[in-house]
């Protein structure tokens, strides 16, 4: 007897994300794929002390089963932290999520019926194109660098529009203020929600940071924020969170209710003694300067070894370099897969393109290797990237 099959939107991953993801455990490979932090920048001792005091001093917040929305003490502690005199936070705003992945996938199950349009910033974060698969959405490009670029012709009709305003995954790029501003009142003016998802705003290199489209819609605001710990303390800590209207968060509370209940009491009560003793303005120095270094690094790898066939621009923060390649035959699927042989491993642009038909640039990561790997690992690509040409000739 057969048994029933699989749900259909199984068969529209694509192979080339499952071979990045595999490609790990090779030995000696140099990952340039990942969106991974360094696992020396995790404040190990001051998290297990943290850890020790949630478990021993609050047994019924770290231990029990909590509240779906998170537990009051971290969604004050988050209210606190991204208020301002002109936008009055409260935990009514906040929920905390299971990673920042969670409120991405409450967001479709919220917002989205199959069929129904999302507007991306494009070229988008594959994390979030896998999240949404399963609701089937329609996706309308957003291509924010582009001089005709019209935002209320792109959020018209749209469920929501998706944004990475600070060093975009995969793209590195950051959003100016003029663009953001344009952002807010387009979503006010078609009645689009507006997502800021905003993993890397505390990743900046070069200059002030600027202000989030939160802080600039002020109240009765249009945008729902997302943010994470994974790049400001570690990433195995599960914790995000979601600050938006009360009404969306009801909503996106009760998507959340359905998949996993209520997150980690333990990693909530860490995270909330880490905020309010600072941890993360205490570690963040030392983060910045190690990752500035390493964008520095790969930047001039790239410039010695690369710069015949690709072009790119050295990011302000984030944790990526784009890259596009100068000759239309470079299919960077291909390199990818022939790059695997020569132990390295890159993130094609095809995978960020919610049409797939990009196949001419690379996302390359600078937070994970130290600078002489990251120059080891643009010195086998050069090499790939010239077997590629040859076949391809």
């Amino acid at each position: 007897m057969s048994r029933p099959p699989f749900a259909d939107w199984l068969s529209q991953t694509n192979d080339v994300t499952s071979t990045f993801l595999a490609a790990g455990q090779i030995p000696g490979l140099i990952n340039l794929a990942g969106g991974l932090p360094d696992p020396s920048a995790w404040p190990v001792t001051e998290l297990a002390e943290l850890a020790q005091e949630a478990v021993r001093d609050f047994p019924a917040e770290s231990l029990a089963y909590g509240p779906v929305p998170g537990q009051p003490r971290l969604r004050d502690a988050i209210a606190a932290r991204f208020s301002t005199d002109a936008l009055p936070l409260t935990r009514d705003n906040v929920l905390v999520t299971t990673g920042g992945t969670q409120a991405l996938a409450a967001l479709g199950l919220a917002l989205v019926m199959t069929g129904q349009t999302i507007a991306v910033q494009t070229p988008a974060y594959l994390g979030a194109l896998d999240t949404w698969r399963a609701r089937g959405p329609d996706y309308r490009p957003m291509v924010l660098e582009d001089a005709d670029f019209d935002p209320v012709a792109a959020m018209t009709g749209a469920q929501f529009a998706y944004t990475v305003p600070n060093f975009s995954n995969p793209s590195g790029r950051l959003v100016g203020t003029d663009q953001r501003r344009a952002l807010i009142d387009a979503a006010r003016r078609t009645g689009t929600w507006l997502v800021e998802d905003d993993p890397y705003g505390a990743l900046y290199y070069d200059g002030a940071p600027l202000p989030s489209m939160l802080e600039m819609a002020g109240t009765d605001s249009p945008v729902i924020y997302l943010g994470t710990v994974s790049k400001e303390l570690a990433p195995g800590l599960r914790i995000g969170w979601a600050i938006a209207a009360p009404e969306m968060i009801a909503a996106l509370s009760a998507a959340k209710q359905g998949t996993d209940m209520f997150s980690s009491g333990l990693c909530q009560m860490v995270t909330a003694l880490a905020f309010e003793r600072g941890l993360p303005e205490a570690i963040r120095p030392h983060i910045l300067s190690m990752y500035r270094a390493r964008r520095d690094a790969l930047c001039e790898a790239l410039e010695t070894h690369l710069s015949d066939w690709f072009t790119w621009e050295k990011p302000e923060g984030g944790m990526f370099v784009w890259a596009r390649a100068r000759d239309g035959r470079l299919n960077t699927d291909a390199l990818m897969r022939a790059g695997l042989t020569e132990g390295v491993c890159i993130s094609p642009s095809s995978v960020f393109d919610p049409e797939h038909r990009d196949h001419g640039g690379m996302r390359l990561n600078f937070t994970l290797n130290p600078p002489d790997e990251l120059e080891e690992g643009i010195r086998r690509l050069a090499r790939t990237t010239r077997a590629v040409l040859r076949d391809a000739a």
